[in-house]
């Protein structure tokens, strides 16, 4: 589809139950419906936290859905996103189990998923994504915006969507294949084989730098990974 920012891609008349994203760690699988509708639901309890256009969200990045969520919250509202948990952020989204690594303050809100949070000023993600409101309001979002920062770069909508179109040719991507995505969501490949994903309409598999067989078409794979895959793009080709 036409695409100008990220939240393009999340339109709610693509709700269906073709799954969106799957982690196989912990056996995790999100259809279309739930997933747009919860990553709605992500930018709202981010737009109560605080983050607007230029501010940050820090965004551990464990293969699961939460962090995923976190990130396309964060690109409805024009702020922007690492996953880089350590980093100077309005909004800081880490597992429960690593909430004692972490403190909040006044700038920064402290938000766990996981688990409910030991401290009464730490923000229980599930909770509150759980309580907000389904829908989205229109938000304007510049393209030329900053919405990853990541191995001290910064990389727009029309960057990331850029290099996810070339994705999706270079694989043939259509919209019942599942894309494995074989690179930690620390490296801005990652995020474009998730951009080139929801572009093509397909399923995003989220292995990490694992050679685990998974159910997938495709594979956008880290260097000195071997993917099973007959179908592959390393992310040394992804052009950014």
């Amino acid at each position: 589809m036409e695409a100008s920012v990220l939240g393009d891609l999340l339109p709610r008349d693509r709700r269906r139950e073709q799954p969106a994203l799957i982690v196989p760690d912990g056996d995790r699988e999100m259809s279309y419906r739930d997933f747009l509708t919860t990553a709605y639901k992500a930018g709202n309890v981010l737009r109560f936290l605080g983050v607007r256009e230029g501010r940050v969200v820090a965004i551990d990045p464990t293969p699961a859905p939460e962090p995923i969520l976190a990130f396309l919250g964060a690109v409805q509202l024009g702020a922007q996103a690492t996953f880089d948990p350590t980093a100077d952020a309005r909004v800081r989204l880490v597992p429960a189990a690593d909430e004692a690594e972490y403190a909040a303050d006044d700038a920064t809100k402290l938000s766990v998923y996981g688990g409910p949070p030991s401290a009464s000023t730490t923000v229980h993600w599930e909770q509150q994504v759980w309580s907000e409101n389904p829908g989205f309001p229109a938000t304007e979002v510049d393209p030329d915006s900053t919405v990853l920062c990541a191995d001290g770069a910064a990389y727009s909508h029309r960057d990331l969507l850029a290099a996810a179109d070339d994705l999706v040719d270079a694989l043939a991507l259509e919209s019942d294949d599942r894309l494995a995505i074989r690179t930690p969501l620390s490296t801005p490949a990652a995020i474009v084989g998730l951009v080139a994903a929801l572009a093509a309409e397909a399923t995003a598999v989220l292995v990490g730098d694992s050679e685990q067989e998974v159910d997938a078409d495709a594979a956008l794979v880290a260097a000195g990974v071997t993917a099973p895959e007959s179908v592959s793009v390393s992310v040394e080709s992804v052009s950014l």
